[in-house]
């Protein structure tokens, strides 16, 4: 609400006018109220939380493994909304209570903020986020009688599925002084993929915000990853979807906010530029940030943390930099996972608060060898829930029209000679073989 009466206050002061509203979340995590109050029956548990690791790790039949992959487009795991679901509903007394009166709604952030800001009038999400519950057929477009079945999850407790850009009902005026549309819905890695403008088919975009995000549009085309990245939903219009292959850290800057927090290495992020610069290289010191398990390629959900080659010499800085390295050693898995599918990116658009550190972004293009693109409004994910919400009310009048707003800030180029990436990429694998140990 702050936030929105900010935004209201701000455009009329510059004379403007509001004339949409959009919605980008966080997508997997996951919010059951009560449909009478608008309450949370429990607090939301976020998509990094693993309390459903046990669960999971027994529902992995080879059967189960397929019919998840095969409809959703995803593997088993903890991350995504469907056995979160499950756990409010075994675990918390009034959500059973609330589900046999027929009075529960579940949803993503977008979906209780819609809720709230229509005052109950629209339960409703879009396809990105509806597919990230593992409960969603991505080729039929609806949810999946069988997965919710062997979940134990009824379908009355779930919103509508509608287009990315679509009509998500009027914010109530109680709330935002005026009524405005909702007009865009969109996850946020998805919104980020819109935000850069990777409309064709085999564009690229990583996102470096609490974990780290590549995106490839593939077109119409769903593509089954051979080396476990996921299918998902890269947005839907006009009842249309476009796929994409996705792959997912878990921790980026949250790795970050980790060292500034919990071992007070430094007070501000934006230091860890000078921090890491200090250091010619970093005498074989590896830390993977598996806090919270490790995403793909690997999808080790018992996987943690791991610092390794340490010395009489290691301190803070070394550290530092471990887990700034860390983010583009991840990326390469996920491009190594893709290159074995046969896809091979020329070009990656970067965006998220890790690429305001120069020396990061061309410390990816040198491990990834690509070439990295930095664009001018770096908060893409915003921008491609304003853009799918302008599309919705004819602000813009195509994909075409959005992808004319992309410009470039900076492009970093590979500089690494083959030989030193090679040691370098030789020691971060063998630091991941023992995080996999554990």
């Amino acid at each position: 609400k702050t936030v929105l009466r900010k935004a209201i206050n701000k455009s009329k002061k510059l004379n403007g006018i509001i004339i949409t509203v959009g919605i980008t979340n966080q997508r997997e995590t996951t919010i059951l109220w009560n449909k009478k109050t608008g309450k949370p029956v429990y607090n939301a548990i976020v998509w990094q939380d693993r309390r459903t690791t046990n669960f999971c790790t027994k529902f992995k039949s080879k059967k189960n493994e397929n019919i998840i992959n095969k409809k959703t487009g995803l593997v088993i795991d903890p991350y995504f909304s469907g056995t979160k679901i499950k756990w409010i509903i075994e675990n918390v007394p009034i959500a059973k209570k609330l589900l046999n009166k027929k009075q529960l709604l579940f949803g993503t952030i977008d979906t209780f903020l819609i809720w709230r800001l229509t005052k109950g009038k629209l339960h409703a999400t879009d396809a990105t986020n509806a597919c990230r519950t593992m409960l969603f057929d991505i080729t039929r477009n609806n949810w999946d009688k069988q997965i919710l079945k062997n979940l134990n999850i009824p379908n009355h407790i779930l919103p509508i599925v509608k287009n990315s850009s679509d009509d998500f009902g009027f914010t109530h005026k109680s709330i935002t002084g005026e009524s405005y549309p909702i007009n865009g819905v969109v996850g946020d890695q998805q919104a980020a993929t819109i935000g850069q403008c990777c409309f064709t088919k085999g564009s690229v975009k990583c996102t470096y915000g609490t974990g780290a995000f590549v995106l490839m549009n593939t077109g119409y085309q769903k593509v089954y990853s051979k080396n476990r990245l996921l299918t998902t939903i890269c947005y839907r219009l006009n009842g249309k979807s476009t796929y994409a292959l996705e792959g997912s850290v878990f921790v980026a800057g949250a790795g970050v906010q980790w060292l500034r927090d919990k071992m007070k290495f430094f007070k501000k992020a934006t230091e860890t530029e000078k921090i890491v610069k200090l250091l010619k290289n970093n005498n074989n010191v590896y830390l993977v940030p598996a806090f919270t398990g490790l995403g793909a390629p690997y999808w080790n959900e018992k996987a943690r943390g791991v610092l390794s080659g340490l010395t009489r010499d290691t301190g803070p800085k070394q550290i530092v930099r471990a887990v700034i390295e860390s983010v583009a050693y991840q990326t390469y898995d996920l491009f190594e996972a893709m290159k074995h599918d046969g896809l091979r990116p020329k070009v990656v658009k970067v965006d998220g608060g890790m690429v305001m550190n120069d020396w990061f972004t061309q410390f990816l293009s040198n491990v990834i060898n690509v070439k990295v693109l930095r664009p001018k409004v770096q908060e893409t994910t915003a921008l491609g829930a304003a853009f799918m919400a302008g599309l919705q009310i004819g602000a813009y009048k195509s994909l075409k029209d959005i992808s004319n707003k992309w410009s470039l800030d900076k492009k970093f180029s590979p500089k690494m000679k083959n030989k030193i990436r090679n040691v370098l990429i030789k020691g971060w694998l063998k630091a991941i073989k023992r995080t996999l140990i554990n």
